[in-house]
């Protein structure tokens, strides 16, 4: 009789394991990866379940079941993690807003949670993975620098327009927003927000969102809109790669979606190549 695979939450024991899963794609797992060096797996520690997949003392995969469903899983183990993450991602019922990561850990995940959880709002397949472990190819904007905390109530509303474009719906919508801003408040304090600021208006913006030792990720790339077209986003995201690369780590990473070409193309003017794929589903 065939058993459907199955997955265990994983507790502190299962740390080196988890380590060493996500180490053989550094990049593609840096949301986790850094998840994990900070706050280990315990689930009363990290926040959130993580589930795992695998037998004896390795892992083929794992998934955090938190406010993002993140699955990751190695190569040749994503259709029997997908079922084994399913199935408990099913009994507990759908409490996230997103799913995203590795295309090919999310496209069999949602295959099997569509019937369940769908329709989704909105299912981007195809995210291409970019990373640049070197300089910028481009001359970076002088005056992209560190977000300051007092310039938060300046950021904020260039925060929400990049959420609101980019995702379809208002991070103001829940709470008031009150979460959204301590999120963007945090990454201030943590000098992962970047801005160019000229009297008081914000005409780029990018965090990095995701720090693991080995990468990190940039999110939230964003230009006013009367500014577009001047060629701001390319030399500000080139001024990004600088300050990670420097100050955070020593390969920086995105992901795009496939159809915004023009997007693409400046980062690939900066010197970023594509290392793989990323996938969202977002409800």
């Amino acid at each position: 009789m065939l058993r459907t695979p199955t997955a265990r939450v994983l507790d502190g024991g299962d740390e080196p394991a988890v380590h060493r899963l996500l180490a053989g794609d550094p990049v593609a797992a840096c949301v986790l990866a850094g998840r994990v060096e900070v706050a280990g797996t315990a689930p009363s520690s990290l926040g959130a379940p993580l589930w795992g997949f695998g037998g004896g003392e390795e892992l083929e995969a794992v998934c955090l079941a938190g406010a993002n469903l993140i699955p990751f899983s190695a190569p040749g183990s994503e259709h029997a993690a997908a079922v084994a993450f399913a199935d408990r991602a099913r009994r507990a019922g759908r409490r996230c807003s997103t799913i995203v990561g590795p295309a090919a850990a999310v496209a069999p995940l949602w295959d099997l949670l569509a019937p369940h959880w769908g329709p989704a709002r909105d299912h981007r397949p195809r995210q291409p993975l970019m990373a640049i472990d070197g300089p910028p190819a481009v001359a970076a904007e002088p005056r992209v620098r560190p977000v300051a905390p007092a310039e938060l109530d300046t950021l904020l509303p260039a925060a929400v327009a990049m959420f609101t474009e980019e995702v379809g719906v208002s991070p103001l919508r829940a709470d008031g927003g009150a979460g959204y801003r301590a999120r963007v408040a945090e990454l201030v304090r943590a000098g992962q927000s970047l801005a160019w600021i000229e009297r008081g208006e914000v005409l780029f913006k990018a965090e990095i969102g995701a720090v693991s030792r080995s990468a990190c990720q940039v999110q939230g790339v964003w230009v006013a809109p009367a500014h577009r077209g001047r060629g701001i986003g390319t030399a500000g995201t080139a001024a990004v790669v600088e300050y990670a690369r420097a100050s955070i780590a020593p390969v920086v990473s995105l992901y795009v979606n496939d159809f915004n070409a023009a997007a693409r193309a400046s980062y690939r003017k900066v010197g970023f190549r594509e290392v793989g794929q990323y996938a969202s589903v977002l409800f």
